[in-house]
């Protein structure tokens, strides 16, 4: 695996230790003999944060936490089952909207956070773009860094990873021509039994599947999925908004965040309206959940 562990710590986003993890309350009760029990009710032991706690805290970036509304990043994880102690692969994790949120949960229970990005190239921006998402990592612990592109080997060892989550972004994958190759090294990831979570655009079933705005059919992702080996589990509306028609004249950076009033890579619309848009507010989303079978004897299936 591709693994560029990262040095260091950012000072906001620095995990604190609890106290006593390195035996010194104990030696402290010691010395002044005060008892077990007196010492719980003086000081408290900390809790580790909670997702609920992760998602308005001051470790993510400025506005981050305002798109909660549109994303509902505790209902969607839970959804998905995840826990403090799993190894998690997030695929093409852009900004870093669940990275800040998903690193440091896992960071904090003894997990693995595991960022699959997209092939760098020649691109400075992209360069750029990645160091900077780096650096913002290295608050978390050892947070390793793998490739997903039409040529690369993997995401992670195979079968050692615990859940495996990407959040819009298999329009992109189709557009690459590439979309089953993405599900396929998903599928090697994973351990038998583990969890494929996926958010998309969602474009109406009774339209053409065009691959231009960003929206996706529900049933293109499930077979994808299934053609790759992965089960089918189970679909939440937890980020649906029946408001979106899905038809927009930008396709769906016409609506926020993006805001999109002309083609991409043309200058911005002075003219244009996104009033109506902006009352939408963001896609209508499907929010799924697969697995990777296992045999009686826990043996990953073929």
């Amino acid at each position: 695996m591709l693994a560029l562990i990262m040095a260091g710590a950012l000072a906001a986003c620095s995990a604190e230790t609890p106290d006593g993890a390195d035996g010194t309350a104990e030696s402290t009760m010691a010395e002044t003999g005060t008892s077990d029990e007196t010492t719980a009710d003086m000081e408290p032991a900390a809790s580790s944060p909670t997702l609920e706690d992760l998602v308005v805290g001051d470790q993510r970036p400025d506005g981050h936490a305002d798109r909660n509304q549109y994303r509902n990043p505790v209902e969607t994880l839970e959804f998905f089952g995840i826990e403090p102690d799993m190894t998690v692969v997030e695929v093409w994790p852009g900004g870093g909207w669940y990275a800040h949120i998903l690193a440091p949960y896992l960071e904090q229970g003894g997990g693995d956070y595991i960022a699959a990005g997209f092939e760098i190239g020649d691109s400075e921006n992209a360069r750029r773009s990645f160091e900077n998402f780096q650096s913002a990592m290295a608050g978390y612990g050892d947070v390793d860094f793998t490739v997903l592109s039409a040529g690369s080997d993997g995401i992670a060892p195979a079968g050692s990873a615990d859940m495996v989550l990407t959040f819009r972004n298999v329009h992109n994958w189709m557009g690459g021509g590439f979309a089953d190759k993405a599900f396929a090294d998903f599928y090697a990831a994973l351990k038998p039994g583990g969890t494929l979570g996926v958010v998309e655009h969602r474009l109406p079933e009774d339209r053409e599947q065009f691959g231009e705005g960003g929206y996706v059919k529900q049933s293109a992702v499930i077979a994808m999925a299934e053609r790759a080996g992965f089960q089918f589990v189970e679909a939440s509306e937890i980020n649906a908004n029946p408001a979106d028609t899905a038809d927009h004249p930008f396709g769906v950076w016409t609506l926020p965040p993006n805001n999109r009033s002309s083609n991409y890579g043309e200058e911005p619309d002075p003219e244009f309206d996104s009033s109506k848009y902006m009352e939408i507010g963001e896609s209508d989303r499907m929010t799924l959940k697969f697995t990777k079978p296992v045999t009686a004897d826990g043996a990953m299936l073929e």
